[in-house]
C-alpha cells in the first residue's frame, strides 16, 4: 500500500512538474489552493495537455489527417477506461484519483477531444458563433472539469431553503475568455501552421485580408481588428466573474488571481501595438507580483 501511494505522489509531482513548465501563469493560480485541490488541478491539466499534444505536438505534425484522427479515437476510449475505473498508466491513475475524490462528468473530456477533432480538417471561422463553440469544447470545458475541485461556498448551500448556486455559465466563459487570449497570443504562430481563428468575418468588417495576416501586415486596419477582439475577450472575462463569489472561500482567491493575470496578457497585447507577429505578449513577473495581493483583496469584498 505504502508502495502505492507513493507512486501517486510522483506521477502527482510529474503533473506539477508539466504545469509549471508549459502553463507559467495558470500554475501561479493553482499554488494558492490547498494542496488537495491543487493537486488536482494539476491532473486534469496535465489530461487537457496530453489532448492538446495528440495535435500540436512536433510529433504531430509528421502525422497524416488518418493518423491523428486515430489517435483522437483511442485516446477518447482510453478516457472512457478511466472514468470506468481502468487505467494504463501512471498519469491515467492520478485523473482516475481526481475524479474520485471530485466526482465529474465524463461528457467535459469527451467534448474537449471533439475540439481536438475540429483541428483536422478546420482552418478557418466564418464568424463568432464558429469560433465559440470551439472555444468551448477546447478551453470553456476547463471550466466544467474544475468545477467541482474548486467547490461552492457553504454560506451558499447550509440553510434548507437555499439554492445550490450553478457556477457553471461562468466557469465556461472564463475558459472562452483565456482561449480568446490564447488565439490573439498566438497569431502569429498559428498562420506559420496555416491556421486563422480570428473570424473571417471580422476580418472582412476591418477591410483586413487573409493575405495580410499571413504576411505579418500591421496597419490602422489590423489594429483596429485586434482592438475589436481584445474587447471581446475582456467582455468574457467580465461574463466569468460574476461566478466566482459563489466558490468556496479557498478558490476565490487563486481563481481572482488566475483570471487578472491571463487578461494582462490582453494589456501586453496592446502594449505590443498589437504585433503579435514578431513578438510574444507575457506579463512580467514584477505585474505578477502586484496582482496577487490585489486579487487577495478583491476575494475577499467581491
Amino acid at each position: 500500500m505504502k508502495n502505492s501511494i507513493s507512486q501517486l505522489d510522483q506521477a502527482y509531482e510529474i503533473c506539477r512538474k508539466e504545469t509549471q513548465k508549459w502553463a507559467k501563469t495558470f500554475y501561479l493560480g493553482t499554488l494558492l489552493l490547498p494542496l488537495e485541490k491543487r493537486k488536482a488541478i494539476w491532473a486534469i491539466y496535465v489530461w487537457c495537455r496530453r489532448t492538446d499534444e495528440i495535435m500540436d505536438s512536433l510529433e504531430a505534425s509528421t502525422k497524416s489527417q488518418d493518423e491523428l484522427a486515430e489517435n483522437l479515437n483511442a485516446w477518447e476510449e482510453n478516457t472512457k477506461n478511466v472514468f470506468k475505473g481502468n487505467i494504463k498508466s501512471e498519469l491515467d491513475a492520478v485523473l482516475l484519483d481526481t475524479i474520485e475524490k471530485y466526482p465529474q462528468s465524463i461528457k467535459p473530456y469527451l467534448d474537449m477531444i471533439d475540439g481536438q477533432r475540429m483541428d483536422l480538417d478546420k482552418f478557418r471561422y466564418k464568424d463568432f458563433d464558429e469560433l465559440q463553440l470551439y472555444c468551448y469544447r477546447v478551453a470553456g470545458t476547463v471550466g466544467l472539469m474544475t468545477q467541482n475541485v474548486m467547490g461552492i461556498d457553504s454560506a451558499y448551500t447550509s440553510a434548507p431553503w437555499s439554492a445550490k448556486p450553478d457556477p457553471s455559465e461562468a466557469a465556461i466563459a472564463l475558459g472562452i475568455a483565456n482561449q480568446l487570449t490564447n488565439i490573439l497570443r498566438d497569431v502569429g504562430e498559428d498562420r506559420q501552421r496555416g491556421r486563422i481563428y480570428l473570424p473571417q468575418e471580422d476580418i472582412e468588417k476591418f477591410n483586413y485580408s487573409e493575405e495580410k495576416l499571413l504576411n505579418g501586415e500591421i496597419n490602422k486596419q489590423w489594429k483596429a481588428l485586434m482592438k475589436f477582439q481584445l474587447t471581446r475577450a475582456r467582455d468574457w472575462f467580465k461574463k466569468s466573474e460574476d461566478g466566482i463569489k459563489w466558490l468556496s472561500s479557498d478558490a476565490r482567491w487563486p481563481v481572482w488571481t488566475s483570471l487578472r493575470l491571463y487578461r494582462g496578457i490582453l494589456d501586453s497585447i496592446e502594449r505590443l501595438d498589437y504585433d503579435v507577429f514578431n513578438n510574444r505578449a507575457f506579463v512580467k513577473n514584477s505585474v505578477k507580483a502586484f496582482e496577487i495581493p490585489i486579487s487577495f483583496l478583491i476575494s475577499r469584498i467581491k
